[in-house]
């Protein structure tokens, strides 16, 4: 952050959105204190078995958010009931209730040692973090035992269909403004967008394509400066990455090199390549913006060219900022997202047919797993032959 900070002092209405985001912004982790319940005491005069503790479960909700669990509960202490003794009267002990609380989609919850838990990806999805403990029985001394108890980690990566990559500037929230209903906020200065924003394209035949709008990333980002993996993380789960750069190209300040169109291109692709090399594997969509500050097309058919001929001019750069391995895009589209909604809806078809096309390539790749697994398990019986009673 103090990077960041620094990088801001040359404008005074981006360091007082820099604080306001310090202070209220979104929340993308939070960590919590839980505590399973404990077994009851069993009875040894009659046998009698305690209660079970009550487990800790995160259960996955839609509408919520981290900053709303901060609000419901401010302890951020997760303590569920201890089971009950067993007595003469209930030798069964009845188990402690369970402590349920609403997650936001999108959650993975990992203990302080990085153990993963489990993830929250679909409404009702529900993952028990900590398990409460057995009650007391014959082959414990009919002593219960205690419950799970640890902090752990509630880490978000937002969900959505397509994910908005590029540098401070590109255009990105004039996108997401003009091909949905979000309001993100937009101005001419760097980092006007210091947390993630979800917009819905809705088209004619209501369908609907969900894109998030990342805060713009610098040189350095993978090694978490500026705001780097607070927000990298969030490509991870998007199904197709659209890569966006201004064809002007972009300048940090008046302290940093002017980076070219071309430029910009290879050092996002080194910084998602350096933060996840999987990233590179999603379908990816090139916009070239700001088309209504050139004269003519030229200059975009020549970048295309470069962009096409992206493993052969990586030989250009030094080897700290080249990548190992370079963008393929599946098309190269230039626009005016500030001026031109021909543009906008052309980029809106093409992200629904690509998205379109690669949901059916997935169900064919799935069809022909469970294919291929249906068919070794029936060579692995034929190979065993008939079973002999």
């Amino acid at each position: 952050m103090v990077f960041l900070t620094n990088i801001l002092k040359y404008n005074s209405t981006a360091g007082h959105s820099l604080k306001q985001y310090l202070r209220n912004g979104f929340k993308d982790s939070l960590r919590i204190y839980v505590k399973a319940g404990a077994g009851g005491n069993g009875y040894p005069k009659f046998g009698g078995v305690g209660g079970q503790g009550g487990n800790v479960i995160a259960v996955g909700r839609e509408h919520i958010t981290l900053e709303d669990i901060c609000k419901l509960h401010k302890s951020r202490r997760f303590i569920a009931k201890n089971g009950t003794h067993s007595t003469h009267n209930f030798i069964l002990g009845p188990p402690g209730e369970h402590l349920r609380f609403d997650v936001p989609l999108g959650v993975t919850i990992y203990t302080d040692e990085g153990k993963k838990l489990g993830e929250i990806n679909k409404e009702d999805d529900t993952v028990i973090i900590a398990k409460g403990g057995p009650g007391g029985h014959p082959k414990n001394g009919f002593h219960g035992i205690k419950g799970q108890t640890y902090s752990v980690k509630l880490e978000l990566k937002l969900i959505a269909d397509v994910g908005l990559v590029g540098f401070p500037n590109a255009g990105k929230s004039t996108l997401l403004k003009a091909i949905s209903h979000a309001k993100p906020k937009i101005a001419s200065y760097p980092f006007t967008t210091i947390r993630p924003n979800i917009g819905i394209i809705t088209y004619g035949d209501y369908r609907q394509i969900s894109v998030a709008d990342l805060p713009g990333l610098i040189e350095g980002a993978h090694a978490n400066k500026g705001m780097g993996h607070e927000f990298l993380r969030h490509v991870e789960r998007t199904q197709l990455l659209l890569i966006m750069a201004d064809i002007n190209g972009f300048q940090l300040g008046v302290q940093y090199a002017h980076r070219t169109c071309l430029d910009t291109v290879v050092l996002l692709n080194k910084e998602l390549e350096l933060y996840n090399p999987d990233l590179l594997n999603k379908p990816k969509l090139m916009v070239v913006n700001k088309m209504d500050t050139v004269p003519d097309r030229k200059h975009f058919y020549e970048i295309r060219e470069q962009i096409l001929n992206l493993p052969d001019l990586l030989q250009n750069y030094p080897e700290e900022i080249r990548p190992e391995t370079p963008f393929v895009f599946d098309d190269i589209v230039a626009i005016s997202a500030k001026e031109s909604a021909d543009d906008v809806n052309l980029l809106k078809n093409k992200i629904r047919h690509l998205l379109d096309v690669y949901g059916e390539v997935k169900k064919e790749r799935e069809l022909q797993e469970k294919a291929e697994l249906v068919s070794n398990i029936k060579r692995n019986l034929a190979e065993r032959g008939p079973l002999v009673v």
